[in-house]
C-alpha cells in the first residue's frame, strides 16, 4: 500500500509539472483527487490494511494528498502569473495614463450646501417634512382661504385621496410648531411642486429653502437684517438687494425680495429671489388649535418667515440664464461645475 501511494504521488507531480492550461489542471485534479480518482480509490483500500500498519498508511495517505494539493495550487498560481505577464507583454509603461473625468456635486447641491452653511452659522437648525401633504398643512394652517388660486387644480397636483404634492416647504414650519414650543429657529430645504409652465425661470418641480424664527419680541428689523446678511454672504458684500411690499396669506406685513441678476452677455436686471414677512397671527392660532395650548399665543410671541428658490439662487451664483439647464443633465453643462 505504501508503495502504491508513493507511485501515485510521483505520477501526480510529474503530470502537474507538465500542465500548461487551466483545463488540464482541472483534469489532473479530478484524476488524482476526485471522487473516482486514484488517491480516493487507494483510500478505500484502508479497510484491508492490517491493524498494526494502519497508522503508517494513514499518515502516508495524508502526506500524498497534501503534496498533490500543494502542487495543484502552485501550478494554478503559475498559470495565473503567466496569463498576467502575457497580458502586459509589449505594454509601454512610459506612456501617459488616460485621465479620468473629474466628477462634482450638481450646482443645485453646491448652492444648497453653501446656503445651509451660512444659515447654520446664524443659529438655524434643519427641519424636514413629507413631500405628500394634507390640505390643512399646505393651505389651511397657513391662513390660505378656500378660494385662493393656489388651491385650484390648475395650480396644484392633487391625489385622488385628497392629499397633494406640497407647493412650498412652509408645511415643514407648521409641522415643526406642532411638535416643538418656541423659541424655534429652523430652515426647511426641499422639493416643491406646482403646475407652472416650464420656461427659463419656472419649473414644475423645483427646490426651496424656507426659514422660520419664532420667539418673544422678534421684529421686522430682525427679518431684514437676517436676509441682508444671508444674501451678501452668498453673493458678496456689493450685492444689490431690495424689499418690495407684497401679499402672502401667511405673513403680515409681507415683502418680495429682489436681487440684481448679472448674466454673462446680457443686460443686468432685477429678479425675484425670495418672499418673506412677519408670521400672521392666524397661523399661530391654527397651530394652537392643533397643539391645544397657548405656546404660540400671538400676544406672547412673534416671528418671521422667508422662502426662496434654490434654483434661482443657482442662477445668480453661476450666472445661469435658463433654469431648464439645471434639469437636462447635459454633461457639457454640468462639467463646468466640476
Amino acid at each position: 500500500m505504501l508503495a502504491e501511494l508513493d507511485q501515485i504521488q510521483r505520477d501526480a507531480l510529474a503530470d502537474i509539472a507538465g500542465i500548461d492550461s487551466d483545463a488540464a489542471l482541472e483534469a489532473a485534479r479530478v484524476q488524482f483527487l476526485g471522487k473516482k480518482g486514484r488517491l480516493t480509490a487507494a483510500s478505500a483500500g484502508m479497510k484491508d490494511v492490517p491493524k498494526e500498519d494502519k497508522p503508517a498508511v494513514g499518515q502516508k495517505l495524508n502526506e500524498v494528498r497534501a503534496a498533490i494539493t500543494a502542487a495543484l495550487e502552485e501550478k494554478a498560481a503559475g498559470l495565473t502569473a503567466a496569463r498576467d505577464a502575457a497580458a502586459f507583454a509589449g505594454l509601454d509603461v512610459t506612456l501617459p495614463g488616460r485621465p479620468l473625468p473629474k466628477g462634482a456635486l450638481h450646482p443645485l447641491t453646491q448652492v444648497l450646501d453653501r446656503a445651509v452653511s451660512v444659515l447654520r452659522r446664524m443659529g438655524f437648525a434643519i427641519a424636514d417634512g413629507p413631500e405628500i401633504e394634507t390640505e390643512w398643512h399646505c393651505f389651511d394652517a397657513l391662513n390660505t382661504p378656500a378660494d385662493h388660486p393656489a388651491r385650484n387644480e390648475s395650480d396644484t397636483f392633487y391625489f385622488d385621496n385628497g392629499k397633494l404634492l406640497r407647493t412650498h416647504t412652509s408645511t415643514v414650519q407648521i409641522r415643526t410648531m406642532e411638535t416643538a414650543p418656541p423659541p424655534i429657529r429652523i430652515i426647511a430645504p426641499g422639493s416643491a411642486f406646482r403646475r407652472d409652465e416650464i420656461d427659463a425661470t419656472h419649473l414644475s418641480a423645483f427646490h426651496q429653502l424656507e426659514g422660520l424664527y419664532v420667539d418673544e419680541k422678534v421684529t421686522l428689523a430682525d427679518l431684514k437684517g437676517t436676509l441682508e446678511f444671508f444674501f451678501r454672504e452668498m453673493f458678496g458684500a456689493d450685492t444689490e438687494l431690495r424689499f418690495r411690499p407684497h401679499f402672502f396669506p401667511f405673513t403680515e406685513p409681507s415683502f418680495e425680495v429682489d436681487l440684481k441678476f448679472h448674466a454673462t452677455g446680457r443686460e443686468s436686471k432685477w429678479i425675484e429671489i425670495a418672499g418673506c414677512g412677519m408670521v400672521d397671527p392666524n397661523v399661530f392660532h391654527a397651530v394652537g388649535q392643533t397643539r391645544r395650548d397657548d405656546a404660540y399665543d400671538p400676544e406672547k410671541v412673534t416671528g418671521f418667515a422667508f422662502g426662496m428658490g434654490l434654483d434661482r439662487l443657482a442662477m445668480i451664483t453661476y450666472g445661469i440664464p435658463d433654469l431648464r439647464l439645471l434639469i437636462e443633465n447635459d454633461v457639457r453643462f454640468l462639467a463646468q461645475f466640476a
